[in-house]
């Protein structure tokens, strides 16, 4: 099954806009790395300043050669101007071991 890499970031509540836009900035970059599976950006919704980022992929070694990729490091460029917006993050590894989704119902909902 796949693997699930969630970047736990760090981020003062007055910049978390601009974390978010940062993201936007380059939506459909992960998408096209090879073995990518899904990606979300969460938002705490309650007093948290942690933003999680969710990416799953096919395999480990699919997520280890997009962060090793040009794509990647482009992506993170933008820390020349203005620095990171998280004040810390920490990567946490899964393994997928069960998945399911909702089943379509047909009623178009």
């Amino acid at each position: 099954m796949s693997c699930v890499r969630i970047n736990a970031i760090t981020v003062p509540a007055e910049r978390a806009d601009e974390l978010v836009a940062r993201f936007a900035a380059r939506a459909g970059e992960v998408a096209k790395a090879p073995g990518f599976e899904a990606f979300e950006l969460l938002r705490p919704s309650d007093d948290r300043h942690v933003f999680l980022v969710y990416t799953r992929w096919r395999t480990q070694a699919d997520f280890e050669a997009w962060v090793s990729s040009p794509a990647f490091a482009h992506g993170h460029r933008g820390h020349n101007t203005g620095g990171p917006v998280g004040t810390g993050s920490e990567l946490w590894s899964f393994d997928v071991v069960q998945h399911e989704e909702a089943a379509d119902t047909g009623t178009g909902a």
